[in-house]
């Protein structure tokens, strides 16, 4: 009876999540549409893909296209935990967004403020420097020997960090995009909360949204649900890639989530659930340089404008993963895309694509 119970809830939230809005059921060629558009996917022998449009919190579209794992042959649906790369960055943003209503933090403290022992010259950086990636903070990556075959952790970027002595430029001064940065952020997080960032994430984020299967993967610590295994292509071939040695590095990159738990995020950045609505327009601005100008970059998103409208895109991209983001708050519009694929390149066109499909902006 118990199992027939379970069975049954897991149905009606499949048909309930899935179920398309009036608008797709009026018009019937909009899955063939989107099947066309993401037709390399579109394949039960490939790793592939998971689509969803959102419209006001309501499901307009949600496919999953080939397999999350091509071993077991375990086909891609709502629930198949995607490896979110860059659009993690969003949620890094988020926990300090969380410290700083709480008081524990402001985004005009500094590195050194966090962080006492670290270099004279991260006296100059500050939180904001580091969300809005403005820092100059040199890239951990190109640190990284090409030998290095062990997996580094956002404390080792922080311990590179103070290795060094300098630099790419003022902070402030100029814009370019940090993986460091936001490395650093999370051991922010850790150092002002007294908790791991990975269970800051859970108490103050996933928890009170409901994000049952969401998790940044801790190897050995944490488990994650229905897993999309990466892959790259290489001569039509599909050949496994899911971790590599920065893959450990969770600021940056290195949260999984699923259709279903991406939906619920999404719904909370239009309320007050887990910070203001002035701490979300701040988020949601482009950031301002030391000259006066404008970048379009923010607290974990770009921020651009099309025919006046805002649109806050994002994408993502590691090892066996690709993904992209975009979320249009005006038309109160979503379109995301999540692959188990590295190196595809053509998703932001795909989700302007899917989006101009129901509102008409690209």
């Amino acid at each position: 009876m118990k199992r027939y119970f379970v069975f049954l809830l897991i149905s009606y939230t499949f048909l309930h999540f899935c179920s398309f809005s009036q608008y797709q059921k009026n018009n019937k060629n909009v899955e063939s549409v989107i099947d066309s558009i993401l037709i390399e996917f579109n394949n039960d022998k490939t790793s592939g893909a998971a689509v969803l449009v959102l419209k006001n919190n309501k499901v307009l579209f949600c496919k999953g296209y080939g397999l999350a794992n091509l071993e077991s042959h375990e086909r891609i649906n709502e629930f198949t935990n995607f490896r979110l790369a860059s659009i993690s960055k969003q949620f890094t943003a988020m926990c300090i967004m969380i410290l700083k209503e709480r008081g524990k933090l402001k985004y005009e403290n500094s590195i050194t403020d966090i962080f006492p022992e670290f270099p004279d010259y991260g006296s100059r950086i500050t939180i904001k420097h580091l969300l809005q990636h403005t820092s100059g903070l040199v890239d951990y990556e190109d640190m990284l020997a090409d030998t290095v075959t062990i997996q580094v952790h956002d404390d080792d970027v922080l311990k590179m960090m103070a290795s060094i002595d300098s630099t790419y430029f003022i902070p402030g001064s100029k814009y370019k995009y940090s993986n460091s940065g936001y490395a650093i952020l999370a051991m922010i997080v850790e150092k002002v909360s007294g908790k791991r960032y990975a269970n800051f994430l859970r108490d103050y984020i996933f928890k009170p949204l409901k994000m049952k299967n969401s998790v940044a993967y801790e190897k050995g610590i944490s488990v994650i649900k229905n897993r999309a295994i990466g892959y790259y292509k290489k001569d039509n071939e599909f050949i496994e890639r899911d971790q590599s040695s920065t893959s450990a590095v969770l600021g940056d990159g290195g949260i999984y989530c699923s259709l279903v738990d991406y939906k619920k995020w999404d719904n909370s950045l239009y309320t007050n659930k887990l910070v203001s609505q002035k701490t979300l327009d701040e988020a949601f601005s482009q950031a301002i340089l030391n000259d006066g100008t404008s970048i379009n970059y923010g607290f974990g998103w770009f921020i651009n404008y099309v025919n006046g409208i805002k649109v806050l895109e994002h994408g993502g991209s590691t090892c066996g993963f690709t993904n992209y983001v975009i979320r249009i708050p005006e038309k109160r519009i979503t379109a995301i895309i999540l692959t188990n694929r590295y190196g595809e390149t053509k998703l932001s066109d795909y989700c302007k694509s899917i989006i101009n499909l129901f509102e008409k902006i690209f």
